[in-house]
């Protein structure tokens, strides 16, 4: 029998025999052994490992092998895997496999952790996901089949349908807001059909268990003790265990004296949580933060107590048993009971009461949010360079498994780590660790993207036959370092293009001259403008027009004047400082910035924004914008607060800039609109700056996007202590307040602006991964973002996006941990207005979205060689057929996993049940494949259709593709062979199994809205 057991039979057959008095006086209890382990938060990965978390792992599976009735839930994957890998020893391995097989160890989700669901992007979800599905299936064949996602705060719509595709039978979750929760719990609405994806719906959709008011820890008291209740080990001490081994908080021992106080407590807070769901079944979690790093303590108090129970089950009218979570939704399915259907709706914002909004979080740490995201978008380029590297040329010199490596650094830092710490976790790409763990997820990060960029720049060198004299650098953060000005080397850019989609856009090279020449391969010009930078009076900036294929790279020369075809030359002008205040006294004069799909005005006498014209309607859009500042308290004794979590605005937010300082460099590819905010006319120093660019794209290129797009770069902070900074714009659409944000880069939320009696601000506070925006009846303004932040529209035609965070206060338990939020540095978002028509925008947002996240990585430098001649770069630039996907399509996942285990589950269980796992190097054969649909049902006449693809022809540029199986998600499960729950509803009144589909055998699949299909590819050898 395979290790997941399906259909889970033999928990039935047990529970068949229990003594049952039929109706709801016979509870009977689930008890759920678990550890709430955090990857981070407050303490590194190490100090956790060190101080409770290997012991964990340790004394639980030592004492599950002591009784066969125990049985424990592992939820995070990166301490087991660190246990596995450093602590285990040969015996316990084999102790692990057997309790696996016998059903009494349970991995729940299987990712590497307990992702956050606001603010992480849908990649980055499937990404770790797919690290531990991985090494689980290879490991010990085991499969994940239900949720635990206990602790993040507030449940997207997005994460029930990936793990609806990742093979799920339920789904379970706790934190949703507190009013909300009361009610479902009054009204027994707590378990439900939830179909997370309105075009997906039933074919997706996955049964939710909310938890109730206790949530996953067991109730903490005792009526009977001072002590806490049901924690025999007590709570984990830092940095050491005591050495005496008496922690503190231990639970009373269970003794024949307070045997049947305990017995009641436990009795009673079962009784008063069953009577919030339907069924007789009742999950008790028995667990909490750092939980069971003394097993035996644990077990040796619980088997007394649940002995006890069960012999006076007709006195207590309950009975009681160690469960998995398996166990519990085994239960409650065999129940054959019809359940309401939830919509796509989700549970976000989150509120834990009136005035603690958890709606802070969704913007703290914003410079750890972003280099998260621009590690991950460089590791997607990395990946299917990489592949297609091994794919057409198996023979280069590059080491493959070193490469891999160098992958999996970024991998591991953006879903595990190399030092398995996890920056998708619910307390790390949130910005509410602690400064240490955030300086561990910063480390890892960096030497992830390092070792990408050495490997992307160590196959250029191989592909282009170049000496390793030079120096090659990767960029994928704007002028972050550039081309020297000497005149004896000859230097280079080469920029590759990770979509799947011909791009047409700039890239920005930081130089030392402002009179420059771009070349492309074949020697001919290539249009440029260069200008002074922003960041440095002494540096250029030379912005590139690259048009460049999908999956493809192109090599540009970069060179000093050589007396023709310069770059063009942007020009500044600087416009006089401008009080604000008194801008109504003087007489209005607008000047436009103008390319072929809008004209901006701007207002001279505030230097301010007056008005977009969308040019082929006309229709003009008032849009001003400007910086505020919400103060938050700090002092607990005088109200609530603003922490990483929270948000507690004391007021309205308030404008912090009297006076705006205007430069205007205007060029013929680029006009960039320079605007420094002070607080007031005399100010020395700048508090804010926007930078906006507008491009101009030359005839004989598509400028589609490029045109379309208003891109915007912000300089925020430092701020002063207790202050949120927030830039509004204000537009003249009729809006209603109503505002759409998305859901992981997923799919869209409508957000309806609602009043509270309390805390109406924070409240209607709501995350952006990836897009958000505002609308009346024709227009639309869409905002597009390369990094997380809260967004809210607190007025009619008015969209504020918070950029920053700096916050101090007194609470305690922030103080101790140092979870204040004291963050002092500058940020630098990019934000990306589309302005158009529902239709036009509808069009535009999601390819814009995708190439604000995935700009092209550019690789420059300088050789020390004799320049080549034009035809000698050509020859050199190997690059094959472009792999182009439809508009309506993304090319989700081209990577080469290295997993060894086999397509085949029978072969895989056999080969672990033998002792046989492969060994070894990894396999470089098989390719992951992953395609989604980018529209939903009904959004777009086109666009909205689904889409058959060829997969050979599609992959012809990487080699014959001779072999393609459709898989799960995550990749472990053979599509034909999956069959999840199918739970009744009164829409769909059968119960029993989903099947797939199969993919057609001359490799054609069809792509309907928004899925997501994943695909193994083997493609014949070279």
């Amino acid at each position: 029998m395979a290790p997941e057991r399906i259909p889970l039979l033999l928990p039935l057959l047990i529970l068949a025999l229990l003594p049952r008095a039929g109706g709801r006086s016979d509870l009977r209890a689930f008890v759920v052994a678990h550890s709430h382990m955090d990857v981070g938060w407050i303490y590194t990965v190490q100090e956790s490992m060190h101080a409770y978390a290997a012991n964990v792992y340790t004394t639980v599976v030592e004492e599950l092998m002591k009784g066969e009735e125990r049985k424990f839930i592992a939820v995070e994957q990166e301490f087991f895997r660190l246990w596995w890998d450093l602590v285990a020893t040969d015996t316990q391995k084999q102790q692990v496999h057997q309790l696996l097989q016998e059903g009494r160890l349970e991995f729940v989700i299987g990712g590497q952790v307990m992702h956050d669901e606001a603010v992480t992007l849908i990649d980055d979800q499937i990404l770790q996901l797919t690290e531990g599905h991985g090494f689980l299936y290879e490991t010990f064949g085991f499969r994940p089949q239900f949720s635990w996602h206990v602790d993040p705060f507030g449940a997207s719509a997005t994460t029930p349908t990936l793990f609806a595709l990742a093979g799920f039978n339920a789904h379970l979750v706790s934190r949703i807001d507190y009013d909300l929760k009361a009610d479902m719990q009054k009204n027994k609405k707590l378990q439900f059909v939830w179909q997370g994806s309105p075009s997906l719906s039933e074919s997706q959709e996955i049964f939710t268990h909310v938890m109730d008011q206790y949530s996953y820890c067991t109730p903490s008291h005792l009526p009977f003790s001072n002590r806490s209740a049901f924690y025999w080990n007590g709570f984990a001490t830092f940095p050491d265990p005591p050495k005496d081994g008496v922690y503190p908080n231990m639970s009373l021992p269970v003794t024949d004296t307070n045997l049947h106080q305990y017995a009641q407590t436990m009795v009673a807070n079962i009784k008063e949580r069953a009577a919030w769901f339907r069924t007789s079944d009742v999950l008790w979690p028995w667990g909490c933060d750092k939980q069971f790093f003394n097993a035996s303590v644990q077990y040796s108090n619980m088997d007394l107590l649940l002995d006890y129970i069960n012999k006076h089950s007709g006195e207590f009218g309950v009975t009681v048993q160690y469960a998995t979570v398996g166990d519990y939704f085994q239960a409650v399915y065999s129940r054959n009971l019809t359940w309401e259907i939830r919509n796509s709706q989700d549970f976000l914002p989150y509120s834990t009461e009136p005035f603690q909004a958890w709606t802070g979080f969704y913007t703290s740490r914003s410079t750890l949010k972003g280099i998260a995201r621009r590690a991950s978008s460089l590791l997607y380029a990395g990946e299917s360079f990489f592949t297609q590297y091994i794919l057409k040329h198996p023979a280069g010199s590059v080491c493959k498994c070193k490469a891999l490596k160098q992958l999996q650094s970024l991998r591991w830092a953006v879903s595990e780590t190399i030092l398995k710490c996890k920056v998708q976790h619910h307390d790390g790409i949130t910005g509410t660790e602690s400064p240490k763990v955030r300086d561990m997820y910063m480390t890892n990060l960096m030497y992830g993207v390092f070792n990408v960029k050495k490997l992307m720049a160590s196959i250029i060198f191989d592909m282009n036959n170049a000496k390793k004299n030079g120096e090659v650098y990767s960029s994928v953060y704007p002028k972050d370092s550039g081309i020297s000005g000497a005149a004896d080397l000859d230097q280079y850019v080469v920029v590759y293009n990770p979509l799947a989609w011909n791009i047409t856009t700039f890239v920005t090279v930081s130089v030392g001259n402002l009179a420059m020449s771009v070349y492309d391969e074949l020697g001919h010009p290539v249009p440029a403008q260069v200008q002074t930078s922003v960041e440095s009076p002494s540096t250029y900036d030379l912005y590139i027009l690259v048009a460049i294929s999908g999956l493809s790279y192109r090599k540009y020369s970069v060179k000093p004047l050589d007396g023709k075809q310069s770059a063009f030359i942007g020009r500044s002008i600087k416009y006089k400082r401008r009080d604000v205040a008194r801008a109504g006294q003087q007489s209005r004069q607008l000047f436009p910035v103008v390319n072929s799909c809008y004209q901006v005005l701007f207002d001279q006498s505030t230097n301010l924004m007056h008005s977009i014209t969308e040019r082929e309607t006309n229709q003009t859009v008032q849009l001003t914008q400007e910086f505020l500042e919400y103060h938050v308290n700090g002092d607990t004794t005088k109200g609530p607060i603003s922490d990483n979590y929270l948000f507690g605005p004391n007021a309205s937010a308030v404008p912090v800039s009297k006076a705006v300082g205007l430069e205007v460099v205007s060029g013929a590819l680029m006009t960039e609109i320079r605007q420094f905010f002070y607080s007031n006319v005399t100010s020395q120093d700048y508090l804010y700056a926007v930078y906006t660019r507008i491009y101009t794209v030359p005839e004989g290129y598509d400028g589609k996007l490029l045109c379309h797009r208003i891109e915007q770069e912000y300089s925020v902070g430092p701020l002063e202590l207790n202050r949120e900074a927030v830039l509004r714009t204000s537009t003249n659409l009729n809006t209603k307040q109503l505002l759409y944000t998305d859901n992981n880069g997923y799919q869209m939320q409508k957000r309806p602006f609602k009043a509270y009696v309390n805390n109406t601000v924070a409240r209607n506070y709501y995350p952006m991964v990836q897009t958000a925006y505002i609308e009346d009846d024709t227009t639309r303004l869409m905002l597009v973002a390369e990094r997380a932040h809260g967004v809210s529209s607190q007025g009619n035609g008015q969209v504020e996006v918070m950029l920053h965070r700096r916050l101090w206060n007194n609470l305690e338990w922030n103080v101790n941990n140092n979870l204040t939020l004291n963050d002092s540095s500058v940020v630098r978002p990019v934000i990306w207005l589309i302005l158009g028509t529902k239709a036009v925008t509808n069009i535009l947002y999601q390819t814009s979205a995708l190439a604000l996240e995935h700009r092209p990585v550019v690789i420059f430098g300088a050789l020390s060689d004799k320049p080549k001649l034009p035809g000698q770069l050509q020859q050199n630039s190997v690059r094959g057929s472009p792999v182009t996907v439809p508009p309506n399509l993304h090319l989700q996942t081209l990577s080469i996993p290295g997993w060894r285990y086999s397509s085949n589950h029978a072969e895989q269980i056999r080969s672990i049940r033998m002792g046989k796992q492969k060994e070894g190097d990894p396999d470089f054969s098989r390719v992951l494949l992953r395609l989604r649909h980018l529209y939903e049902v009904g959004e777009d006449p086109v666009l909205s259709q689904p889409v058959m693809v060829d997969l050979k022809s599609l992959l012809k540029g990487l080699g014959s593709v001779t072999v393609v199986e459709e898989r799960s998600l995550t990749g472990t499960w053979d599509v034909n062979t999956l069959k999840r729950w199918k739970w009744k509803t009164a829409q769909y009144p059968g119960k029993g199994f989903f099947n797939s589909k199969k993919t057609s055998e001359n490799f054609t699949v069809t792509v309907h809205p928004k899925e997501i299909r994943t695909f193994f590819v083997y493609f014949q050898s070279q």
